[in-house]
């Protein structure tokens, strides 16, 4: 068996920044990573995909952007590379190709058992993320069987497909983005929207997450927001990081000649059933976008940032939407219906009812376990490598604590 003093599960962007942290503090400890540094952003992400944050924000512990292009924006193959390259620098102590099977209390700390053998520590960070399985509901296996079905995992680019029609489900950034690329490659794309976040990738000159940071939206915490478990639900924001900087949403999308239903709700008849809630739904996006937009216009008047001028997005159009779209001609449905994590090795008195894991700020119920990587875990940016920086900080803090006490104790 052996002996350390905190184990990392998972080597990707959060367990990364993890150990770089723990090595600041000089705190002996070892990531276990079930593949390679980096998989998902290498092999589970389409050829064409950006992040959704600029370059100048692509930053974790001991890393800060060091490029020519701050406002650009990095390839999923970029972020990998980088990742690697991080776990270089820090010299962190991973252990790729070990699969976690389960984490039991060892009294004190835990034992971490593992297909490669048992770990011993006195502290566990979960650090796995929140897209390690796509979510698919239930009614895909109503689909006829000559029907390909993708996740975004899987799907690659447009000349991966068949020839006929393609249908996305869910329009936040995965399905807004793919939706959009096979739009632009000639294909027929029916779009399925749910519930959706609408952003325009710039405004008054500045890309909007420089906005949201600066007016401080970025950082709110965890314990200041009203509706905590309904935040974190919330898609991600219809953004792309394409080089040419446009907004990605719905207008767009039809312009280049997609078709907006409504969220899928059922398969009969050779059809697919559509909610009729689409109107709604989009002008519910609309006011929570305007909201977010007189803020900012606030926020500039106040600080003088007036040498550009407004240019706010127009209202989402849309044709009464069809309540039903036939499969005939239908050769690919790309699910864009958000991921779960999953938790084999975790007790189920710590996860939800969702299976997610209970924590308050990263912090979980028993003493000594940790999560890091999941949306909003103390703050609004929490999904994105930034915001993955900041609360592994924050973290470490906690963890530091806790060492202390375990050793006072002894």
């Amino acid at each position: 068996m052996a002996v350390t003093a905190v184990v990392v599960i998972g080597a990707g962007p959060a367990g990364l920044a993890m150990s770089a942290c723990l090595r600041d503090e000089s705190i002996d400890h070892v990531l276990l990573e079930r593949s390679e540094v980096a998989h998902s952003w290498r092999h589970e992400r389409w050829d064409s995909l950006r992040t959704l944050t600029p370059n100048w924000m692509n930053r974790l512990p001991g890393l800060p952007y060091a490029g020519d292009d701050p406002d650009g924006y990095m390839t999923a193959a970029e972020v990998a590379d980088s990742l690697v390259r991080y776990g270089q620098v820090i010299d962190a102590p991973v252990q790729t190709g070990t699969t976690v099977v389960a984490l039991r209390p060892a009294n004190p700390g835990w034992h971490v058992d593992t297909d490669q053998g048992r770990w011993r520590c006195r502290a566990v960070v979960i650090a796995t993320g929140a897209t390690s399985h796509p979510r698919i509901p239930t009614i895909a296996a109503q689909l006829p069987a000559a029907i390909q079905q993708l996740s975004p995992t899987h799907y690659r680019n447009p000349d991966h497909l068949g020839p006929g029609r393609v249908l996305v489900v869910g329009a936040s950034a995965s399905g807004i983005q793919i939706a959009d690329e096979l739009t632009r490659s000639g294909r027929d794309v029916t779009l399925a929207v749910g519930e959706h976040v609408r952003l325009p990738r710039t405004y008054r000159g500045r890309d909007i997450h420089w906005w949201m940071d600066t007016i401080g939206l970025a950082d709110e915490r965890w314990n200041e927001i009203d509706d905590l478990a309904r935040a974190r639900r919330l898609p991600s924001p219809q953004l792309a990081g394409t080089p040419d900087r446009r907004s990605c949403d719905l207008n767009a999308l039809q312009a280049a000649g997609a078709a907006a239903v409504g969220r899928v709700v059922g398969v009969s008849g050779g059809r697919v059933q559509c909610s009729g809630s689409l109107a709604n739904l989009v002008t519910n996006a609309d006011l929570k976008q305007n909201r977010l937009l007189d803020r900012i216009d606030a926020f500039a008047a106040e600080a003088a940032l007036n040498d550009i001028a407004s240019d706010r997005p127009a209202p989402t159009t849309i044709a009464t939407p069809r309540t039903e779209v036939s499969l005939a001609g239908i050769d690919t449905v790309i699910w864009a219906t958000g991921y779960r994590p999953t938790y084999p090795w975790l007790d189920t008195a710590l996860l939800d009812r969702r299976g997610q894991i209970i924590h308050e700020g990263g912090v979980m119920a028993m003493p000594g376990l940790y999560a890091l990587g999941l949306p909003l875990l103390r703050r609004r940016k929490s999904s994105f490598l930034d915001g993955i920086g900041a609360d592994t900080v924050d973290l470490t803090t906690h963890l530091r604590a806790h060492l202390d006490r375990n050793v006072a104790a002894a």
